[in-house]
């Protein structure tokens, strides 16, 4: 898999891998944590859950900020592994009556996530300066690295779960998976060193692309990222009901299963990734070799309509029996409605990530790359926000709203599609 590829590929793939696991454990278990140790309510559940994934997503504009103009990229990576560490630590000595380890493990799992991602993005980006051709297909290994950990975090959750019936040892497993994260980076530190942005490598090509770009170009790049940053929030709002209203439709509407909890269902959007990935590389290659890949934006414009197709699966869920709020659905329902989440996430997210790369003036990529994750910030805010509303109206209703915002966001992407294609080759 990492054939061709460089070294740091294959360290910066762990790394994720192992933060993943820990972030992974909590999504499967936050709201339920929430719901059934402290007993808040579906709109304090709703807030905090899209507080927490809006400020974990939101902080990596201060991160690519620090990594690109103070720290580096390995410097601030580091700082935000270890802030998770001590987060993860908080949540676990946390409970309904010390309730202040809970929301300080918040803070430090949400500023350590946001300040951390942003600059393993960048220096995803940066080992591939002199293999252009292959960033997409590195971006998308990265991406395995995501879901190897995201499937290997529910997966622990629900083993604990179902042998220790609590949610600390969890919160507790996660803190373990950031401090082998920690290990593998300061292993492999020096095959990343020259991809950071205070290397004399990468201040060497960011003085020749400010020599070769004038500002009228600079800014139209910026414009076409920030069109792309507001059509990109669209899609995060329905994909972040995996943890919300896609979990409590799992406790409250579906089978349960001994080992196929409610905070099971989250790994299948990984497992997918798994199984889906290295056909999908097939493809492009393939597609690559006859120059009829699709660009950046076309799979984008893809994946809107894949997400309409996932939220549409919910809507007939509900209609069937969903809406009752009685465990009685088959668990087909949610596991199909991953299986296309998964898809539009793989036309989407690595994608996006990968077209930012390519497009941010090099002087500010780390920035560029933190308005990615803004706009993640965004939609996952405006999940959280949205999600209050689960109790409120008919669920079937919930998620015709969440499939019509999906298809606009389609027809967004067909509006700008021309600026978006012009700097996508």
């Amino acid at each position: 898999m990492f054939k061709k590829h460089p070294k740091g590929m294959a360290i910066l793939f762990s790394v994720e891998m192992w933060e993943r696991f820990g972030f992974y454990i909590m999504s499967a278990i936050y709201v339920l944590y929430m719901d059934k140790v402290l007993r808040f309510d579906d709109q304090l559940k709703g807030l905090l859950y899209g507080l927490f994934l809006a400020a974990a997503y939101l902080f990596p504009l201060i991160g690519g900020w620090l990594g690109d103009k103070i720290l580096g990229q390995v410097a601030t990576i580091r700082v935000g592994l270890w802030m998770m560490v001590l987060g993860y630590v908080g949540l676990a000595v946390s409970s309904a009556h010390l309730l202040l380890p809970f929301y300080l493990g918040l803070s430090f799992v949400a500023v350590g996530t946001g300040i951390f991602k942003v600059n393993m993005s960048v220096l995803v980006g940066n080992l591939y300066r002199n293999k252009a051709e292959l960033r997409d297909a590195g971006f998308n290994i990265y991406y395995m690295g995501v879901n190897v950990g995201a499937t290997l975090g529910p997966l622990a959750a629900t083993l604990i779960g179902a042998f220790f019936n609590q949610y600390n040892y969890s919160f507790w497993a996660a803190a373990i998976g950031l401090l082998l994260a920690i290990a593998i980076m300061e292993v492999g530190k020096m095959h990343l060193i020259n991809a950071d942005s205070n290397s004399a490598t990468v201040q060497r090509q960011i003085k020749q692309n400010r020599q070769s770009m004038d500002q009228k170009e600079f800014w139209q790049r910026i414009i076409t990222l920030i069109v792309l940053f507001f059509i990109a929030s669209l899609f995060w709002m329905p994909f972040y009901q995996n943890g919300m209203a896609l979990t409590l439709f799992a406790d409250r509407s579906t089978v349960a299963y001994k080992f196929l909890r409610p905070e099971t269902y989250v790994m299948f959007n990984a497992i997918f990734i798994l199984l889906l990935t290295p056909p999908l590389l097939s493809v492009y290659s393939a597609l690559r070799k006859k120059n009829r890949e699709p660009n950046t934006p076309l799979k984008i414009f893809i994946g809107m309509l894949i997400m309409s197709v996932a939220m549409g699966i919910m809507v007939v869920a509900s209609l069937k029996g969903g809406d009752l709020d009685q465990p009685g659905m088959s668990p087909v329902w949610l596991i199909s409605t991953y299986l296309f989440i998964t898809l539009a996430e793989l036309l989407i997210s690595p994608m996006g990530q990968s077209y930012v790369s390519r497009v941010a003036p090099q002087k500010i990529q780390g920035l560029m790359m933190g308005g990615w994750f803004g706009s993640t910030a965004l939609g996952a805010l405006s999940s959280g926000i949205f999600g209050r509303f689960y109790s409120s109206i008919s669920h079937h209703e919930y998620f015709l709203l969440l499939m019509g915002l999906s298809l606009f966001a389609a027809v967004l992407v067909l509006i700008f599609m021309k600026k978006l294609t012009r700097f996508a080759g």
